[in-house]
């Protein structure tokens, strides 16, 4: 499974949306997207692609999500598109689990880096 990519998914950054989202998180909506919603448009639009797929057989009652990181190199707008890529960095067998490195990529209508974010999944045998 390791690199594999797959197709870039465009979501737009409803304002409703990031307003509630900063609402939950205890965060002032008017100050814009939270960091933190990057895991709404940037992994939570992609990983459903690796989870679907069948090659790559994630049991979800037997996995852990174990890490998540993202780099901003600037916050998106309310209102405004994102495209987002993941793809499989790695995927690795050890010790009777599995290690699979997910890694997004997030950039604007012109094509410019938005964020970049990056989970580990491990997953029981």
């Amino acid at each position: 499974m390791a690199g594999r990519t797959y197709p870039a998914v465009t979501f737009e950054i409803e304002p409703e949306r990031a307003a509630a989202f900063a609402l939950a998180i205890g965060a002032d909506p008017a100050a814009g997207v939270p960091p933190t919603f990057a895991a709404v448009y940037s992994l939570g639009a992609t990983a459903p692609q690796l989870f679907g797929d069948e090659d790559a057989a994630i049991d979800f009652a037997k996995l852990l999500h174990a890490e998540q990181e993202f780099q901003w190199s600037r916050h998106p707008e309310p209102g405004e598109k994102v495209t987002s890529q993941g793809r499989v960095a790695s995927d690795i067998n050890r010790r009777g689990m599995r290690f699979v490195s997910f890694e997004t990529e997030t950039k604007d209508a012109r094509g410019h880096d938005v964020c970049r974010s990056r989970a580990l999944f491990v997953i029981r045998s």
